[in-house]
């Protein structure tokens, strides 16, 4: 079996800063793959990485903070049916249901209506297709999941004959639910976090991972340019430094440490040098289009 990791974007959101494309990495297990997150520009970065929609397994959404979710729409449309080589199964798109904890959260979409607002959307579209170039039904092939949260702190979300997805809570306020994946795989194991401050349960998901694919901030980039005490303080309260990714990281045993959803701008380098402080394994700050292979734990 060969397993391989390709983040496609690594650029926190929803500012552009730089040519990075939005958040979105790929688990690819032989010729199939699943998307985790589907960031600004996530839909060419699959393309140009080889991903065809014929392959495509499911999607999984960490939360949804729109530099997450943005082109779910455009990846949908740009991968269904023959024409594009694309899908012409049922698959699942797997996140967060309504927001419990938010005052008027019941009438804001989870992901079951995020993904049925896009369909009728784009219905129009979508008819033509079907009639004038004899696609499938894309309203019966994308299934749209919510996560239900049990009492355990670690929880299954999906299972097929590749993978074993696993789930935690995270800390990234206000937003709730916000998730961490766990895939676990005959080969290895890669380990999403999500938007989330430092996490003890992270740190148990990810326990023994071969990858942990975590964001960082750049607090420093914020207060330099005289962000507002209250942008600051979401920062610092909702995300995590890369000291304290790579805390996370030495605390959960893992092989390899992929920082990725980099919030403010630094160069590589001071990246990785600020992880390393708390962690000794491998360490990589990921860009576009870098695959990492499990059985070589190394970047290609």
């Amino acid at each position: 079996m060969n397993v391989e990791l390709i983040t496609l974007g690594t650029a926190a959101g929803p500012a552009i800063r730089g040519t990075e494309p939005g958040i979105s990495s790929a688990v690819v297990v032989n010729d199939d793959f699943y998307l985790i997150d589907f960031g600004l520009g996530c839909t060419r970065a699959a393309a140009e990485a080889g991903l065809k929609g014929r392959n495509f397994k499911g999607g999984f959404i960490t939360h949804l903070h729109s530099d997450h979710v943005v082109e779910l729409p455009g990846f949908l449309l740009w991968n269904w049916g023959k024409p594009v080589e694309g899908f012409t199964e049922s698959f699942p798109i797997i996140g967060p249901a309504k927001d419990p904890h938010r005052d008027g959260g019941e009438q804001l979409a989870g992901t079951h209506d995020l993904v049925a607002n896009t369909l009728s959307g784009f219905a129009y579209d979508i008819d033509i297709r079907i009639q004038d170039e004899a696609r499938p039904d894309l309203h019966a092939l994308v299934q749209a999941r919510e996560i239900e949260v049990p009492n355990e702190p670690i929880f299954e979300i999906y299972q097929d004959d590749n993978v074993h997805v696993t789930a935690t809570l995270v800390e990234h306020p206000p937003v709730f639910p916000a998730f961490a994946f766990r895939f676990d795989t005959a080969a290895g194991s890669i380990v999403f976090s999500g938007d989330t401050a430092k996490s003890q349960a992270l740190v148990e998901l990810a326990r023994g991972a071969d990858v942990l694919v975590h964001e960082a901030v750049n607090l420093d980039f914020y207060r330099e340019r005289n962000f507002s005490g209250a942008f600051l303080n979401h920062q610092a309260c909702s995300h995590t430094s890369p000291e304290d990714a790579g805390d996370v990281a030495a605390a959960a045993g893992v092989q390899h440490l992929v920082l990725s959803h980099l919030a403010g701008v630094a160069p590589a380098q001071w990246w990785h040098d600020e992880a390393a402080k708390s962690f000794t394994g491998q360490i990589s700050v990921a860009r576009s289009g870098n695959r990492y292979a499990l059985s070589q734990l190394s970047v290609r």
